[in-house]
């Protein structure tokens, strides 16, 4: 009678009729890593949904203004551009107690403009030439004056140049030299300040730093030491984005092949514990892992797939050709200013000079090229936008609509939306008071709202109140948050017991190579 027992059934191989094992074990090590950075992206996801990357908005910036001095009318004449010189754009304010003159020049969407000469970004329009910036007395004036504009109670401190920091990254380059001046107020405030324009071009509190940290610096792949390098910082998020996707699809396909049939006929998770709830989560939330993480891939526009130019022609379309000879007489005639002006800018349109004065708080009023008051009108912006492509319709939007709202940034109402009759669809949608274009959409551009917007932030119109809102991505993003934390754990622990075995099988093999070469050396003596 033998001996032998039978030996037990083969274990079924994961791999059988369904993945690859190589794609496994790519898998396996992509959730250690990988999958522990997914973990932090939907942890901080937590905190982005609350408290953004700090920034400095423009109408944060005008709050931060000094009440406009506009200088006398032969001032005009002694700033040093030639009268035929094309500007996109230009505005005067108060810099350090003195107004300036801030030029864009004209730059075409299709063709670059010969320039007259090299002009300044800024004009001294106490002296007529190019600004210059000392550090002491005029940055600390600046910094007075936005204290005075936001109420900022504590006191400022002396100005210090500043290198590029971790709130800086997006603002130094085309700043430098950068001043930093910290206020002693209870929020903690800080603002850098350009020392080329003498602008403030961010500001910060503790508590947006402390967030920030925990928010959008991970969220984002933001530290310094990587985001300054912008090409390698894009490459990074760029290849990163993909594993996530590789690693979310093998998961879903891999949970979808171990579902069993079990004796009871029910259908469901072969696992117990942890790894059952990664299973069953990872089953009904491994497609929306998914979306996230790809549309995180979408935002950065890898290899430009959703490039967009819409609004550039148009905006040169709707307002025209603008020259310092024009806006030098425009800003000449313009008489006692509304009370509480801060910023006197240009408003071009249809290639007539229009000015806007704008008060701190933002409200505006139009002047014409004589100084009058000049509302804009619906003849006027059907005027400037006629020709080709052809105006299809011009709507005056009292509610937001699938393109116009108010997510990140603010969207005043009214406003006009016109839809082009152009092979893309064109819609531009113009401020009522300026007559400038303040958003616009391509096919592209469409396609990037839905694809980025609506997949990775759930911006959908039906969700877009809150707190509904809130109330359906949170529990969404923890058990986003659990397939993924609970994968990379798994991850991790077996990994760690592959290495732990393979180390064990290099011992034996060495042990029984040992033994071997014993025993050979053991019977050479006995023969």
């Amino acid at each position: 009678m033998s001996t032998l027992q039978p030996r037990a059934p083969a274990r079924p191989r994961a791999s059988r009729g369904f993945l690859p094992r190589p794609i496994l074990v790519v898998h396996r090590w992509l959730g250690v890593f990988i999958g522990l950075l997914m973990t932090i992206w939907c942890l901080s996801g937590f905190v982005m949904i609350y408290v953004d990357y700090p920034r400095l908005e423009p109408a944060a910036q005008l709050r931060g203004l000094a009440p406009l001095q506009l200088p006398a009318g032969a001032a005009w004449d002694a700033v040093d551009l030639d009268p035929d010189q094309p500007l996109s754009s230009a505005r005067v304010e108060m810099m350090a107690g003195r107004p300036v003159l801030r030029v864009v020049p004209a730059m075409a969407a299709d063709r670059p403009i010969p320039q007259m000469r090299a002009i300044p970004d800024a004009v001294d329009l106490v002296t007529g030439k190019p600004l210059t910036v000392s550090a002491s007395p005029d940055i600390a004036k600046v910094a007075a004056d936005f204290a005075s504009g936001h109420a900022i109670a504590g006191a400022p401190a002396a100005p210090a140049e500043t290198g590029i920091d971790q709130w800086t990254v997006q603002t130094y380059t085309r700043n430098a030299p950068l001043y930093r001046v910290d206020y002693a107020d209870a929020a903690g405030t800080e603002v850098y300040i350009s020392g080329k324009s003498g602008e403030v071009v961010q500001e910060t509190t503790r508590f947006q730093r402390f967030w920030g940290w925990l928010g959008a610096v991970p969220h984002w792949l933001y530290p310094t030491i990587l985001r300054q390098d912008g090409a390698l910082w894009n490459q990074v998020v760029i290849w990163t984005s993909l594993a996530g996707c590789f690693l979310t699809a093998a998961g879903i396909w891999a949970g979808i092949a171990r579902v069993r049939r079990k004796r009871d006929g029910k259908i469901g998770s072969p696992y117990k514990g942890l790894w059952w709830w990664h299973h069953v989560f990872g089953l009904f939330f491994g497609v929306l892992t998914l979306t996230w993480v790809a549309s995180g891939l979408f935002s950065m526009n890898p290899w430009g797939f959703l490039d967009s130019m819409a609004g550039l022609a148009e905006r040169e379309r709707l307002a025209g050709p603008m020259h310092w000879r024009d806006l030098r007489q425009a800003l000449s005639g313009m008489g006692d200013l509304p009370k509480g002006t801060v910023r006197v800018e240009t408003a071009p349109l249809g290639g007539r000079t229009f000015l806007l004065a704008s008060d701190a708080q933002g409200r505006a009023q139009r002047f014409d090229g004589a100084g009058n008051p000049s509302a804009l009108r619906e003849t006027d912006l059907r005027a400037a936008l006629s020709g080709k492509p052809r105006l299809a319709a011009l709507t005056l939007l009292t509610q937001e609509d699938a393109y116009y709202y108010r997510h990140r940034f603010p969207a005043p109402l009214p406003v006009w939306r016109a839809n082009l009759a152009d092979a893309e669809g064109t819609l531009l949608y113009i401020d009522p008071v300026s007559g400038r274009i303040v958003r616009a959409f391509d096919r592209n551009g469409r396609g990037f709202r839905w694809l980025q917007d609506g997949l990775h932030s759930l911006d959908f119109p039906i969700l877009r109140k809150r707190p509904w809102w809130d109330l359906i991505v949170l529990p969404l993003l923890a058990a986003v948050t659990l397939v993924c934390a609970t994968g990379t754990w798994m991850a991790w622990n077996k990994v760690r017991r592959d290495i732990r075995g393979g180390f064990r099988r290099i011992v034996r093999r060495r042990q029984k190579k040992r033994m071997a070469t014993g025993g050979k050396k053991g019977r050479s003596l006995h023969a």
